[in-house]
């Protein structure tokens, strides 16, 4: 494994590290359960992106995770058991965001403290999948 690959998903893991520490922040001041969920696909997709690169790809493009997860489980089946779970967070890329995601209503007033809760777990269980495949901390 080149260094610079090593390293150059090791910045994307810690970006990951730092979005989950914000998005935790959110979930104990009570809220902004949208801004939680979309932090969360993002942190999802920032760990499978950074097990990618320290794979040695040299380009990792999209953002759905199930896609990611396919692409991590062709390295290490350890993946492809969670991919089908993990795809949950794929619905709040865009619907957590954007008004026209979510008909007659807003992300603010529809995602709750539940769905932020699971998407806090599967980011937790992404990061530390990634984390047990590579050795970042």
């Amino acid at each position: 494994m080149r260094n610079e690959a090593l390293e150059e998903g090791r910045r994307w893991y810690l970006q990951g590290k730092e979005d989950l520490k914000w998005a935790r922040v959110l979930m104990q001041q009570g809220g902004g359960y949208h801004i939680i969920c979309f932090l969360c696909q993002q942190i999802g997709e920032k760990c499978l992106k950074a097990y990618l690169y320290a794979k040695g790809e040299e380009l990792v493009l999209g953002h759905s995770i199930l896609k990611l997860a396919e692409k991590a489980s062709s390295y290490d089946g350890r993946f492809s058991k969670k991919i089908s779970t993990w795809s949950i967070l794929d619905n709040y890329y865009i619907t957590a965001r954007y008004p026209n995601g979510i008909p007659g209503g807003i992300p603010a007033g529809t995602f709750n403290q539940d769905m932020a809760a699971q998407s806090l777990a599967l980011a937790a269980e992404i990061m530390e999948t990634v984390n047990v495949a590579i050795g970042f901390e």
